[in-house]
């Protein structure tokens, strides 16, 4: 991706709409300005213009729109950036592009560059980028509230201010090793333990957030569990709100997991069907249930569903899954007599009259919630950070527990150095490619 390119593409989804976007970004953006309005003139910055997209090879005229002009450094990449609002047809779309090949210097972006190029030319960190990739792929309120407060700083804020008292620590430990006979403070080196077990501690509690912000990204998984025939699938289809799994009087109809996505409160969830639980001589049925099995060891919640027409009181098989789960008794509407039941016969409910189920999809949001909700500093939201902060945290158990001066600041370096390749700024050539991969064109 070579920085003396000028790119472009659209900035807008394929198909038909009434605008699209055309980014442009680069060295040679003036000249592909010039040459595709008709008036040949660069309109004045940030202000929209109304003009002509002309073919630059005969004049002929190919659609009128607006055209944004942003001159470096002051624009989303720090290169010269314009964008054309041009319709949305393909026909149009497909013209202007070609024209904007057919100048010199002007290539088609791959995906990510333009926020790879912002990046490149300090315009955002990592953490940043990622947060605007999220936000793009946001689906509810809460992933938009993460996403904006990342790719606001607020993350890289906090990871290098963790990096700046590090290399403060660093600078005054090899200021100890390098000059012994120079007229220093006493005690220069351990003046700077306290600060490296405070930094320690507080990376510790950073990461010791139950993978809230990871949830909050990826969805939280919640899988139902439960014997054949109590009504697993019909729940899923109930609490989604459409057939998404077949359901069948007939016990074992239900081999693999089946999943939906649903929305609880603005929180993603991720919600599972499995296989009946029971004993079985068939095979397919067998591998379904230790599919359950497995889904359920791995979920973030497991609801536990039981017929109470048919037992009115859970039995040992069934409390024994519910671990830290929500217990749902289904099948209400066909039990003679609920009243006076223990508590611990769960949440009332029934997938055929809707009983329960607003009071069911309630405790689910308040459970999504108590595992995303998200407060004080912001939450992890990639492998890729976790395991830096853990590289960190583990460089400054190393480094407290030195004697010799060299070795103690030898693991400061590299724990500075972890913190600096989650925000890039250290040594990410690796990493980049992966960062930006997750952009479409255009971005």
């Amino acid at each position: 991706m070579p920085l003396g390119d000028t790119i472009y593409a659209p900035a807008t989804a394929a198909g038909r709409a009434g605008v699209a976007v055309i980014r442009i970004s680069g060295p040679a953006c003036r000249a592909a300005l010039t040459a595709l309005l008709a008036t040949g003139l660069v309109p004045a910055p940030r202000r929209a213009t109304l003009t002509a997209f002309v073919d630059p090879g005969n004049g002929e005229e190919l659609d009128r729109g607006l055209v944004l002009w942003f001159p470096a450094p002051h624009s989303f990449t720090g290169e010269d950036v314009a964008e054309l609002h041009c319709h949305g047809g393909a026909a149009v779309i497909a013209a202007l592009l070609e024209a904007l090949g057919r100048t010199m210097g002007c290539r088609l972006a791959e995906a990510g560059e333009f926020t790879r190029r912002a990046f490149q030319n300090g315009k955002m960190d990592l953490t940043q980028a990622e947060g605007l990739a999220d936000l793009i792929a946001a689906e509810t309120e809460a992933q938009r509230r993460q996403a904006q407060r990342q790719m606001a700083g607020a993350l890289g804020q906090l990871y290098e201010g963790w990096r700046a008292d590090l290399i403060g620590a660093l600078a005054h430990l090899e200021a100890d090793i390098d000059f012994p006979d120079e007229d220093l403070p006493d005690g220069v080196t351990a003046r700077q333990r306290p600060v490296l077990q405070r930094l320690k501690q507080q990376i510790s509690d950073h990461l010791d957030d139950s993978h809230r912000g990871e949830r909050l990204r990826d969805g939280c998984h919640m899988v139902i569990l439960g014997a054949p025939n109590v009504g697993k699938s019909s729940l899923l289809n109930a609490l989604s709100r459409r057939d998404a799994a077949i359901v069948s009087s007939q016990a074992g109809t239900t081999r693999d997991v089946v999943e939906v996505y649903l929305n609880l409160g603005g929180y993603p969830v991720v919600l599972a069907d499995t296989a009946g639980l029971r004993d079985s001589e068939d095979a397919l049925e067998v591998e379904g249930v230790r599919r359950a099995r497995v889904r359920g060891e791995q979920a973030d919640l497991k609801i536990v569903l039981y017929d109470c027409a048919a037992t009115p009181e859970p039995d040992d098989a069934v409390l024994d899954l519910l671990d830290d789960g929500v217990l749902v008794a289904n099948k209400v509407d066909l039990a003679a007599d609920l009243a006076g039941t223990p508590p611990r016969q769960g949440l009332g409910v029934s997938t055929k009259t809707g009983q329960g189920m607003d009071e069911l999809l309630q405790r689910l949001a308040d459970e999504a919630a108590r595992r995303m909700a998200q407060g004080g500093p912001p939450g992890l939201t990639r492998m890729r950070h976790r395991r830096g902060l853990e590289d960190c945290r583990d460089a400054l158990y190393r480094a407290l527990e030195q004697q010799d001066g060299e070795l103690l600041a030898e693991d400061v370096r590299l724990a500075a150095r972890h913190l600096g390749r989650i925000t890039g700024r250290v040594d990410v050539e690796d990493i980049l490619d992966v960062v930006f991969g997750d952009f479409c064109i255009g971005k």
